[in-house]
């Protein structure tokens, strides 16, 4: 019997760590593809498409707008960082004068890959319009107003994306939780870390800082590595406890500076409305938060299973047990240090 719990026990973490590693070295390599559609002149039209270089299956993310509206001219596809950037210059005299108003944006493509798109219009007499697309929901019909409420119920949702798709911030959210346990202290150390990147990622997302995404994205890797060094610290016998664990709200504030900068990245990336800037900023910063919590439920309840499990048939102590997630944190940070770090220098 004891011998069929390892295997449960090791088959258990072994399905916990797969999509970890499978994910690890695509971090932020999937966030949301941009559809930009811009009027120009009256029935004339430029198009931004702006979406991830690798997809997860073989369905290309392909935008769709009228048929009636003819491609006038196409730009070269560009690259930037993880994405491709093309542009079109699209003519709709069949429309008539209500242009695009009751007819259908849209992108093919979303549900084969599981991805979602932002899409983005901006008529000439000031109206703004955007819309989250996904699987379910791929196309959009112009109304004749746009719903200011949209921005409330959809930014959230692209919060809780980037914050689970950006597996390094759930990593850094994870080692403060073993640095400190739950309780009180659990509560303050996110809290310092939520205060520290919601500065940030409202200094960036507004322009008032420029800074070079590699290199952050590199310290942001390390940030977790020292973490995870750090945690060694606490599990080894007679240590003392270092200044992570002496004041870790500060230091999760200090690093929450840091992460928040890798927000604002996949934030500037999607675009902002700008008839709605704070509003869109506060609920994007809303979904991360509830994206967190809910991260951190699950990491406890899976957690608290797998120790009742092999406390309760001796497989293994309770320091050996912590010391398992600590070493994972390590590997993983180390790896995301290394790969940031050629692609940095390269």
């Amino acid at each position: 019997m004891r011998y069929l719990s390892r295997i449960i026990v090791a088959t258990v973490i072994g399905l916990l760590l797969v999509p970890l590693l499978v994910n690890s070295a695509h971090a932020h390599l999937f966030a949301p593809s941009l559809l930009k559609v811009v009027e120009t002149t009256q029935q004339n039209y430029n198009v931004v498409w702006k979406t991830p270089s690798k997809t997860s299956s073989n369905t290309p993310l392909v935008p769709t707008w009228p048929d009636s509206c003819e491609l006038e001219s196409e730009s070269p596809v560009l690259r930037e960082g993880t994405a491709t950037i093309s542009s079109w210059t699209l003519r709709c005299d069949q429309l008539g004068d209500k242009g695009l108003i009751g007819q259908v944006l849209g992108v093919t493509g979303l549900a084969e890959n599981q991805a979602s798109s932002l899409l983005m219009l901006n008529l000439r007499d000031g109206r703004h319009y955007q819309s989250v697309l996904n699987g379910d929901s791929s196309e959009f019909i112009v109304p004749q107003a746009p719903s200011q409420t949209k921005v409330m119920t959809e930014y959230p949702l692209l919060g809780i994306e980037h914050i689970w798709g950006g597996l390094d911030h759930l990593m850094f959210v994870f080692g403060l939780l073993l640095l400190v346990g739950g309780g009180a202290q659990l509560l303050w150390t996110i809290t310092a870390f939520t205060v520290g990147h919601s500065i940030t990622l409202a200094i960036v997302t507004l322009g008032l800082l420029a800074y070079p995404v590699a290199l952050i994205e590199f310290t942001i890797a390390l940030s977790i590595f020292i973490l995870a060094l750090e945690l060694t610290r606490n599990y080894t016998a007679n240590s003392k406890r270092g200044l992570f664990g002496r004041y870790p709200k500060w230091v999760a504030g200090g690093f929450g500076l840091l992460h928040g900068m890798g927000f604002a990245g996949a934030l500037v990336e999607i675009g902002l409305p700008q008839s709605n800037v704070p509003l869109a900023l506060l609920f994007f910063n809303i979904g991360i938060e509830v994206g967190q919590i809910m991260f951190l439920f699950l990491v406890l309840s899976l957690w608290w299973s797998i120790k009742h499990v092999m406390l309760r048939q001796n497989i293994i102590s309770d320091g050996r047990l912590l010391s398992i997630p600590v070493y994972i944190l390590g590997g993983l940070s180390a790896m995301w240090c290394i790969e940031r770090g050629l692609y940095l220098i390269s």
